[in-house]
């Protein structure tokens, strides 16, 4: 069954699970996601008085290690759930978050160096209206950073069979969680959602797994 995308019904979502949202993550990852995080925009090299936007940014990890790591660049991280908007802002008081909608930015043509996007794309229901939107913003020859769940491999089979048994043990809001195994099952594999992307005018570059391909990240740049 394809999960529903309803743009409302998902930022409630956030906005419901925003409370537990990184304690969750650090128990489901085992710790592991913000390593992950790191090592995939590390890969990106970004420059010096570089201009960067991250999608969907939820706690806003992307911002913080950018900010950490490239103290000389302009991040900003964008999100439609207000309440992550502010656990961002709790997290880092110093760091540039806005609501936004990703299908519908509110910046000019060409404005943004790097692009980020983790663990976001597969939860709006118009991608293709979103992924014509990164293509809009991101400057020619820029590069966007897309991090994800991967293949639908063996470990990918034990992290559904891991998260199932959180779901009984997370009794409230459940059914989010549910949605979770569902959205990453429905997602395209990397090879295939490449070719989507390519589709848009964005070419692949490169492509890093992680966690034996449980985790994809692939980095594509404005031709």
């Amino acid at each position: 069954m394809t999960p529903d995308k309803n743009p409302q019904k998902i930022k409630d979502m956030f906005d419901e699970i925003s409370p537990y949202y990184d304690s969750v993550n650090n128990f489901m990852s085992l710790g592991t996601h913000y390593i992950i995080k790191f090592l995939a925009i590390r890969k990106l090299n970004i420059k010096p008085r570089s201009n960067i936007l991250d999608l969907c940014c939820g706690s806003g990890d992307f911002v913080n290690i950018i900010k950490k790591y490239y103290p000389r660049v302009k991040v900003m991280g964008l999100d439609f759930s207000r309440e992550m908007i502010k656990l961002a802002k709790s997290k880092n008081p110093d760091g540039t978050f806005i609501p936004g909608d990703c299908t519908d930015l509110p910046f000019k043509e060409k404005e943004f160096d790097y692009i980020t996007m983790g663990f976001g794309l597969r939860n709006i229901e118009n991608r293709s209206k979103a992924i014509d939107e990164i293509y809009r913003v991101l400057e020619t020859g820029g590069k966007f950073l897309h991090l994800d769940f991967g293949y639908h491999n063996k470990l990918n089979t034990l992290f559904n069979l891991f998260t199932s048994i959180l779901i009984k043990i997370l009794k409230k809001n459940s059914r989010h969680y549910e949605y979770l195994l569902k959205s990453k099952d429905d997602f395209p594999e990397p090879n295939e959602l490449i070719k989507e992307f390519e589709q848009h005018g964005l070419k692949c570059i490169k492509i890093y797994n992680y966690m034996f391909g449980t985790i994809s990240a692939q980095i594509l740049m404005k031709i």
